[in-house]
């Protein structure tokens, strides 16, 4: 059942960001009198569609669509969609109309700048969905997260080895000061840090950053959790132990082994999961030693005390600007993400994945929030992805209408076929790469 929901999910958000990346192309398209033959979500290789407006069936229920100039429909395989422009050389490399007379409402007959907006439409209406989702997500749930400040660190072993220590506060990296605790590793490694100080008990230390392991850095999830202090907040109604703790007891020990923070009994917990637990804890200033039943996951039924959230709410007015400022603070994220794949020693071309790792980020179950807060982030990434100066991408055809603009001669057709075969098969091997990261993680 996880799978399934998790699978629709992601049908369902790349086929609405598909919709709307082609319709930023079609749009134009249309504004500039230019023919579009087909507008389809996924392709329909070898003519196998799943759905087309020149169906027979379709006609017959609605006749007006055998006029209709554009076909519509949905193709057999969900790897992405298209909108076939009259004129143009695409990756359907269609290139029979290249040896007619060129027609006034094909592409190729149109100006450089026409031709630019026509294929940058499609990243310009991704941009302007994630600003949209943006204002919406503010202006219905407001603003949340994990404040940096005040907030302590639980390390793994590789921020262990890096000297990093549970209880240190981060206080800058270099001359940058965080603000948001969920993103200090993903700081570490996008900023390119040489120095972190942190402040251990009541000392400040500086901790340098062996550039070489930037690598494991982005590849190795969980190097700073928040360090959570063993208080309990609330104990569960249905919880073995109510009765014996209550608000604000703080463990110190459980089965002799010291406990600082929650994480330290987790790993002793689940060693006497179905049994029972001697626990030295603090109330009110005096020492109580009890013992508590931990149940069959190894939780003993409470809530702890869940430090340093901040949360903003926002009026509709207010959410607008907001939203601007953080799709294009995302867009800054994600294009300092893509300077590190193509850095090959940081080894974060191992982190580029495939509709399978899409999957794994949506959530279990339906949630509005989740799907659009995901939603907003992928369609930011499907825009910044098209803007790379590949040929077969937009940022290819981009950077030619550009050059035709500044130079004022056009590439010829044989060029822009074998630049379109050159990108096609570079996006064959950023698949492959892709898939290949995802099926080497679910193996390990």
């Amino acid at each position: 059942m996880v799978v399934l929901m998790k699978t629709l999910q992601v049908i369902l958000a790349l086929s609405v960001l598909i919709v709307i990346h082609e319709l930023g192309h079609f749009t134009f398209a249309k504004l500039f009198h230019i023919r579009v033959d087909k507008f389809f979500l996924f392709f329909d290789m070898g003519g196998v569609k799943l759905f087309s407006t020149k169906a027979p069936w379709f006609v017959k229920i609605c006749p007006k669509a055998a006029k209709w100039e554009t076909e519509y429909g949905i193709g057999w395989l969900p790897l992405g969609g298209y909108c076939k422009i009259a004129g143009m050389v695409d990756e359907s490399l269609d290139t029979d109309s290249l040896g007619q007379e060129p027609q006034p409402w094909e592409f190729r007959t149109k100006p450089a700048w026409q031709r630019l907006l026509v294929m940058s439409g499609g990243v310009l209406y991704n941009f302007i969905f994630a600003i949209l989702s943006y204002t919406a997500i503010l202006a219905i749930w407001g603003d949340a997260y994990l404040k940096n400040e005040g907030n302590a660190i639980y390390v793994n072993d590789l921020a262990y080895e890096m000297g990093f220590r549970s209880g240190d506060r981060i206080l800058r990296m270099d001359d940058y000061v965080p603000a948001d605790f969920s993103s200090l590793q993903l700081d570490l490694a996008r900023r390119d840090v040489r120095k972190v100080t942190v402040l251990r008990g009541a000392d400040t230390l500086d901790i340098y950053i062996d550039q070489a392991r930037i690598g494991e850095v982005l590849n190795t999830p969980g190097m700073f959790d928040l360090a959570v202090p063993f208080v309990v907040d609330t104990v569960l109604a249905d919880s073995p132990n109510a009765g014996r703790l209550a608000h604000g007891d703080r463990i110190v020990s459980v089965e002799g082994e010291p406990v600082t923070y929650l994480q330290d009994a987790r790993p002793v917990f689940g060693d006497h999961a179905g049994g029972s637990v001697a626990v030295d804890m603090l109330r009110n200033g005096d020492s109580l030693r009890v013992d508590l039943q931990v149940d069959s996951t190894g939780k003993v039924g409470v809530y702890t005390v869940f430090p340093g959230y901040e949360r903003r709410e926002y009026s509709v007015l207010e959410a607008v600007p907001a939203g601007f400022r953080k799709t294009f603070t995302t867009i800054g994220g994600y294009l300092q993400d893509l300077k590190l794949v193509a850095t090959p020693k940081t080894e974060a071309y191992k982190s580029v994945g495939s509709f399978i790792a899409i999957g794994q980020v949506f959530p279990s179950n339906w949630d509005w929030y989740q799907f659009l807060t995901i939603l907003a982030l992928l369609s930011i990434m499907l825009g910044v992805m098209n803007l790379l100066p590949i040929p077969a991408l937009d940022g290819g055809h981009i950077v030619i209408c550009l050059y035709e603009i500044l130079t004022g001669r056009k590439p010829g057709d044989k060029f822009l076929v074998v630049a379109q075969l050159v990108g096609m098969a570079l996006l064959v091997m950023l698949m492959i790469l892709a898939f290949g990261n995802d099926i080497g993680r679910l193996i390990r």
